[in-house]
């Protein structure tokens, strides 16, 4: 048969990748040499009491395992507007929200009703690499915003990128990779800018409950204060993390009439609706699990406390470049070397599994994204005596 070119020139997943090089490990070293696996955010815990036991309810409910209507289920679309309302100091209504499969489902079904073949977006550096490999794959060229020093994007650069097949610019905050939380004010610079070219602005806020300052509660930007929002602001978010329900697929998008229209129209070939069982435990967390989900936001900023503290000190070399949210962005000190290489040695000599920078960037800059979601302080230790270990045995001095 005939494969579409177009698809075929994508690139795998780098999360593929990285555990498909996780099975060329030697199983004999496991009993002595655990693997430290600092690949994808995972949260390291169950879901809350309140999940579960919905869940449960759920599943023992057969008049619950029917379709589910496209949008979401309302109770949901209620519970996520109510909490954007207040979070954001803002006016969010159960109409501007859809639930996804996942917040990987809420961007292919905005990029494809904002863009097609032959279309841009602008994209700041360093992406994620699921919306760059969508967006490649529907033909759609990204266009790549290089941050500012402290990787954070600016959008007095970006307008100098804006051209007339531009569609949108997506905005991850906090990033992934580099964890990186675009402050307020440039978010509204980015909207600005937006709506002066009659463009989409797509906010990624997967992460955003992870923010080092969310303990402030203070809002992640005023975008959703402004009546006039939805003719250019979209927000996406996810409860994988938030939630610690990865397997549920469970997200959604912010946004206005028009485009939720495309939406739906596209959910409902690709899927007609979210899992019913996900969108209830989405209900349940987001209801009646606030404690629990403010004491999971505490610990994963412990674990990043570790993994920065562990790190200090430039152990073998490596360097964090950021860190933030669910992330460190790490630089290797071997410029000689392909990133894919060092990420080899670190597992199969060191046992320590990374997802290299070049899944995220067009070219190789020496990084490595680390996972702080599994590290707790002896496991931040032992990475840090693993990476002494790799810049020893490579003839790296370190100060």
């Amino acid at each position: 048969m005939r494969l579409d070119p177009t698809t075929a020139a994508g690139s795998d997943s780098p999360i593929g990748a990285a555990l498909a090089l996780a099975g060329e490990r030697d199983p004999a070293r496991s009993a002595t040499h655990p693997l430290l696996d600092l690949s994808q955010a995972a949260p390291p815990y169950p879901p809350a009491p309140e999940v579960v036991e919905r869940v449960v309810e759920v599943a023992r409910d057969p008049g619950l395992s029917g379709y589910a209507p496209v949008p979401g289920i309302a109770p949901l679309r209620r519970a996520v507007a109510d909490e954007l309302t207040r979070d954001y100091a803002g006016g969010i209504s159960p109409d501007d929200v859809v639930v996804t499969a996942g917040c990987n489902q809420a961007f292919a079904v905005v990029a494809d009703a904002l863009a097609g073949p032959g279309d841009e977006v602008i994209s700041p550096l360093p992406y994620y690499f699921n919306h760059d490999m969508w967006l490649r794959m529907r033909g759609v060229t990204p266009v790549y915003l290089e941050p500012d020093a402290d990787l954070v994007p600016r959008a007095a650069d970006a307008a100098a990128l804006i051209t007339p097949r531009t569609r949108a610019i997506v905005l991850v905050t906090p990033g992934n990779p580099s964890g990186v939380t675009v402050p307020p004010e440039e978010i509204v610079a980015f909207a600005e800018l937006a709506r002066r070219h009659d463009l989409a602005l797509v906010l990624d806020e997967t992460y955003r409950s992870f923010r080092p300052d969310a303990h402030a509660h203070a809002p992640a930007h005023p975008l959703f204060a402004d009546p006039s929002w939805r003719s250019t602001v979209v927000s996406l978010h996810s409860y994988s993390k938030d939630l610690a329900i990865p397997a549920y697929r469970v997200g959604s998008v912010i946004a206005g009439p028009e485009l939720r229209r495309q939406v739906l129209k596209l959910l409902d070939c690709i899927a007609i609706c979210a899992p019913r069982t996900g969108q209830e435990a989405a209900l349940a967390g987001l209801t009646r699990a606030g404690t629990w989900r403010a004491d999971r936001v505490a610990e994963i900023a412990r674990r990043r406390e570790w993994v920065g503290a562990a790190l200090a000190d430039r152990p073998g070399g490596f360097e964090i470049a950021a860190l933030g949210g669910f992330f460190a962005w790490v630089r290797h000190p071997f410029p000689e070397r392909p990133t894919l290489d060092v990420v080899r040695t670190l597992l199969l000599d060191h046992d320590t599994l990374t997802i290299p920078g070049t899944a995220f960037l067009p070219d190789d800059r020496q990084m490595l994204r680390l996972s702080v979601g599994r590290v707790d302080e002896a496991a931040a230790a032992l990475l840090a005596e693993r990476l002494t270990e790799a810049g020893r045995r490579a003839g790296v001095v370190t100060g």
